[in-house]
């Protein structure tokens, strides 16, 4: 399969990774070279399931979903090369990890990874989470492809 047109959606990036809603946290992807870089984004919503009880009365997007989310992301990139096709990338550490700012309904996350290192099946990558042109998270994500 080549690589889809930009930008394409939740169908799309459906057959690329195994995340299935609930817990499916990227709504788009707008960038992608396969294997290096990769621009994604999810509209936070007020009807976000953790907002019932994180926190009822300041809701707050966890900061371990946007971590989720930047692995999402960082996925997308590896998992659409053609020899990693079908198969699941696990998320195996995050290091040098910073939230910078609170992320609450309305707000649209710009997810970025950066692919630097693919050594056999393990890989790592630099993920930010922005709103705007706001840092609200950053880290080094490392991941490793099932064979």
């Amino acid at each position: 399969m080549p690589t889809p047109a930009l930008p394409f959606g939740k169908d799309v990036i459906e057959s690329i990774l195994p995340h299935r809603d609930p817990f499916l946290l990227i709504d788009e992807v707008a960038e992608l070279e396969p294997g290096r870089r990769v621009v994604a984004r999810r509209a936070v919503n007020a009807d976000d399931w953790w907002f019932a009880g994180h926190f009822p009365a300041r809701p707050v997007m966890p900061g371990v979903l946007i971590v989720e989310a930047m692995a999402q992301t960082g996925a997308l990139a590896v998992l659409v090369e053609e020899e990693n096709r079908g198969k699941i990338a696990f998320f195996a550490g995050i290091d040098d990890c910073r939230f910078k700012r609170v992320v609450e309904p309305g707000d649209v996350l710009t997810l970025t990874c950066e692919i630097d290192t693919v050594r056999g099946p393990i890989g790592r990558g630099k993920a930010t989470a922005h709103v705007g042109e706001s840092l609200a998270a950053r880290g080094t994500l490392t991941f490793a492809v099932e064979r």
